[in-house]
């Protein structure tokens, strides 16, 4: 057993000292006091189901509850007017929570256990960063309260991230130093099972490919036209084959978002949006070289001409075992999900539509086994994660065996389910950082591994290089 390892086990057999065991009492009956205000948060945050950088209400009801706590509050951070930095308390150390709270665009569905667009509605919460900002506020007002009634020293951050989805709003937050002097960062998310496993993610970046050509009357004068359709398509083509040639775990999709209005016009027009995926920047960077040869090509091949713009790019996370085996013995302390006959009922129907998907109700209640994996997603806490030493959770938030970006995922991120596992999640964090704010043994192991883990003469770099914030690229 290697020190870090040795001095990690120390610190869960620590965990359960009477002095200790005392501290963390109080924090976890203020979460479970909050129950009404994290219910309220989230169902707020879920019915506006703001995008990316638009979250102009979400991120102010975040900063209002905030403020009535007393949370110093910082807005508009990083050039991104939706992003904020909240804290309390003075000294050291700095423990910062992460919280999200933009929206999926297309995907939308009422609360129902079967599938029932709201058509009003553009966006909606599929992947329960509703969820996500209301369980990171009351952790951190939990955290708060503990610290004030204590008295121990240390600053509590609540840092409001932006735009995960295809935004990097972290990333901006990031490259503007606002983690420099954080001693570690928490963050959770969303999920169909209760885990804090240290579980990596992908490296990607995305980009909006734009192609121009001619407009002709596709009928009466083709020749003179040359179709942007046909370059995003050719460029598709390319890229497809591209997927038998790359590596195993690499993935590359698109969507087009612009091909044109009229079969009988040419389209002068269109534009393609890519996403690139590789556990190693490296990796992310030669599939990117590729791609954007296939897109030179096709341009070339159809008498077009083709430009992109770098949308967003995030670093790979950085799993720090230190933490997160001491998050995987604060959730095992919390418990997970246990359901109501009603929410039992409510499930089983989501359940159905899943197929074969669908796992034991009874899952949401356990926890997952501890491992070290490579998880298939990506996300900007990468970049925080590259920045200071980084735990994280996962909570059955979602009926087991849904998927995110699903309208199940919606549906149980606007229903009673769905705030249970906001509290599970709240009070394994507060467990978490009053763990940090007591025990200096781990911060300094921590801080051991994480440097270890990033090596000699680090320097820091993003996937989207010096680009501002895309503040409209829901727009």
């Amino acid at each position: 057993m290697n020190r870090i390892a040795a001095i990690s086990v120390g610190f869960l057999a620590c965990a359960a000292t009477p002095l200790l065991a005392q501290s963390v009492l109080d924090p976890v009956a203020t979460v479970e006091a909050q129950h009404n205000r994290t219910t309220r948060v989230a169902q707020q945050l879920w019915d506006w189901a703001e995008v990316g950088y638009l979250e102009t209400r979400s991120s102010a009801l975040l900063q209002s509850e905030l403020a009535s706590e007393g949370f110093r509050i910082e807005s508009g951070v990083a050039g991104i007017p939706t992003a904020f930095v909240a804290e309390w308390g003075k000294g050291g150390p700095v423990i910062a929570i992460l919280a999200e709270y933009d929206a999926l665009p297309g995907i939308n569905q009422s609360a129902s256990a079967s599938r029932d667009p709201i058509e009003s509605k553009g966006a909606g919460h599929a992947c329960g960063h509703n969820l996500f900002g209301a369980g990171s506020l009351t952790a951190a007002i939990a955290v708060k309260r503990w610290l004030e009634s204590t008295g121990t020293r240390g600053r509590i951050r609540l840092y409001g991230t932006p735009a995960e989805e295809g935004g990097s709003g972290k990333v901006y937050m990031t490259r503007e130093g606002l983690f420099e002097d954080v001693d570690i960062a928490i963050h959770w998310h969303a999920d169909d099972e209760n885990s804090a496993a240290a579980r990596t993610s992908l490296a990607n970046r995305s980009a909006k490919f734009r192609f121009t050509g001619f407009s002709a009357h596709a009928a009466g004068a083709p020749e003179r036209g040359r179709s942007a359709l046909d370059g995003a398509e050719a460029m598709n083509m390319m890229a497809n084959m591209m997927h038998e040639h790359m590596p195993q775990d690499a993935r590359m999709h698109y969507v087009i978002t612009s091909g044109g209005n009229a079969p009988n016009v040419v389209p002068d027009f269109a534009e393609v949006f890519y996403y690139v995926r590789h556990p190693d920047p490296k990796g992310v960077d030669e599939i990117w070289e590729r791609l954007e040869n296939a897109a030179r090509g096709a341009a070339l091949g159809t008498g077009t001409k083709v430009a992109w713009e770098v949308i967003h790019g995030n670093n790979p996370l950085l799993v720090n075992e230190t933490l997160a085996r001491v998050m995987d013995a604060k959730l095992r302390q919390v418990g997970g999900v246990n359901y109501t006959e009603e929410e039992r009922a409510w499930a089983a129907e989501i359940a159905k539509s899943l197929g074969d998907a669908a796992e034991p109700l009874e899952n949401a209640a356990r926890i997952e086994p501890y491992n070290k994996s490579l998880g298939y997603g990506s996300t900007d806490v990468g970049d925080v994660s590259w920045a200071t030493p980084t735990v994280g959770l996962r909570a059955a938030t979602w009926v087991p065996g849904t998927s995110a970006h699903s309208w199940q995922a919606v549906a149980a991120s606007g229903n009673s389910i769905g705030f249970k596992g906001a509290q599970v999640a709240a009070k394994a964090m507060t467990l978490m950082a009053v763990e940090l704010f007591t025990n200096p043994e781990l911060r300094g192991a921590a801080r051991a591994e994480f440097d270890a883990s990033r090596g000699p003469n680090y320097q820091y770099s993003s996937l989207l290089g010096d680009r501002d914030p895309p503040l409209d690229y829901r727009e």
